[in-house]
């Protein structure tokens, strides 16, 4: 597994950049960084936020 930032606003940063300009969608990123998509969808609904799969971001 690849290391993602533990800080939750850090890793909105991290995923958003990821999203915007590597992947097509959560699962594929998730999937080429060894990470279970629950494990960045809890920490961010921890700060608010939710994926949007039509614009492929955390808002």
């Amino acid at each position: 597994m690849n290391s993602i930032p533990k800080d939750p606003v850090i890793l909105l940063s991290y995923v958003n950049t990821q999203l915007r300009d590597n992947y097509h969608s959560l699962d594929e990123m998730c999937q080429a960084l060894g990470v279970e998509p629950s494990t960045i969808i809890s920490a961010l609904a921890g700060i608010g936020y939710t994926y949007e799969p039509a614009g492929n971001c955390f808002h």
